[in-house]
């Protein structure tokens, strides 16, 4: 059901707690507020029971006071890696973390909950919004809508970010993965039909931001996995077990397919759209595709299992989540020079760049941590781990959204 989880070895079944902020921390409700009809508060919020394919109690939700997270030991040993790259002295300097600030939102597949992350402190300021499972998560750019997919259940959980008043949005089985389009008026989401294989769903769901209920469907082709929008918001990108499908978002329709790229996972788009990348992590591969003709112009060796990936906002670098080498890879932006590999915690599963691009930040799968990179020396700045200074985030951050403040 779950690939990311899967592949992890996590559960959201008993183990160690996730510790949460202050409630002082919580933005209150505002005093005009009038939430939806199904609007709920998000710290309230429990899923209203498993699918027909779900087998324990593990998949109803996590229940208020009891998010954790469970190791596994891989049933394999990790794939040899890569001898890694001499790191290249960055000819920018040494940037200040965050110079801009904004806020990251992480989702926690383990604990089933979305932690909300200063970005200028690396301080949990929340950790209330709750979504069974969560595999994706999303935000508007006027930071004041966050979309979470409740991977264990049928729903996209959208909150309110000053209220934190959520509502629930049934999408479909299994939803893996959410991303909101530039100008934030449509959320997609990536419904697997509880198969990330060739036998899951085929559909995108995609939510009008106004109503938050969905508008239509769109068939990109067997278990979409993640989901990247173009800058322009004209194209979105969407990973599948059969390759990359391309949406043309004013038609919602299929505009065509990216050949060459089978079982496909991360995907993210240069800042300027001109180039697509995308990682297959059973072959170790990286590709780059030309996203006006839409061909693989470089395939490039990554390292084990590379799971996800994100370009850097001044379009000079890519960073990618290699999940079996504990690592992250640093290419240049065509992908002809390997400049670096950058040791962070256990099995990285998600990886996302600060809008002012100072920073990447690496969510560790098994560690429940996110190694922060410093982009000018493309090495472990900090760590973030959670309310406290020994605790962890709490199992799997799976997907890592940043928001400029309003």
């Amino acid at each position: 059901m779950v690939r990311g989880l899967r592949r992890l070895g996590l559960t959201a079944a008993a183990g160690t707690t996730l510790v949460a902020p202050p409630a002082a921390a919580h933005a209150p409700p505002a005093a005009n507020a009038v939430p939806a009809a199904n609007a709920v508060p998000a710290a309230a919020y429990a899923p209203p029971g498993p699918g027909p394919d779900a087998g324990s109690s593990d998949e109803q939700g996590v229940q208020p006071g009891a998010p954790s997270w469970v190791p596994f030991v891989p049933p394999a040993p990790p794939l040899p890696a890569r001898p890694p790259a001499p790191a290249v002295p960055s000819p920018w300097g040494r940037s200040q973390p965050a110079k801009s600030g904004g806020t990251a939102y992480i989702a926690l597949a383990g604990s089933g909950r979305v932690a909300r992350v200063d970005v200028a402190t690396h301080t949990v300021t929340s950790t209330a919004i709750r979504a069974d499972t969560a595999e994706g998560v999303a935000v508007t750019p006027d930071a004041r809508k966050v979309y979470a997919a409740a991977t264990g259940q049928y729903q996209v959980i959208a909150v309110d970010a000053a209220t934190l008043r959520a509502t629930p949005i049934t999408v479909g089985a299994h939803p893996q993965d959410v991303a909101v389009s530039p100008d934030g008026a449509q959320a997609y989401a990536a419904v697997t039909g509880g198969d990330t294989g060739a036998g899951g769903s085929s559909e995108v769901a995609v939510i009008d931001t106004r109503t938050d209920t969905v508008a239509r469907r769109i068939d990109v082709g067997a278990a979409p996995r993640r989901i990247a929008f173009a800058p322009d918001g004209r194209s979105a990108y969407v990973t599948t077990a059969r390759g990359l499908t391309v949406i043309d978002t004013a038609k919602g329709e299929v505009a065509g397919t990216v050949p060459g790229i089978p079982d496909a996972q991360g995907v993210a788009v240069a800042p300027d759209g001109s180039r697509v990348y995308a990682t297959q992590p059973d072959a170790d591969l990286l590709y780059v595709v030309d996203a006006a003709s839409r061909t693989v112009t470089r395939q490039v060796k990554a390292g084990a299992e590379p799971w996800a990936v994100a370009a850097a906002p001044d379009g000079r670098k890519v960073y990618v989540a290699d999940m079996n080498s504990d690592s992250a890879g640093v290419y240049d932006a065509s992908g002809r020079r390997h400049l670096a590999d950058v040791p962070v915690g256990r099995r990285p599963a998600s990886v996302a760049a600060t809008p002012d691009g100072s920073e990447v930040w690496v969510g560790n799968g098994m560690t429940g941590t996110v190694s922060v990179i410093d982009t000018s020396a493309d090495e472990v700045a900090t760590t973030i781990r959670g309310g406290s200074a020994s605790a962890t985030l709490g199992a799997s951050p799976l997907d890592i959204a940043f928001v400029r403040d309003p």
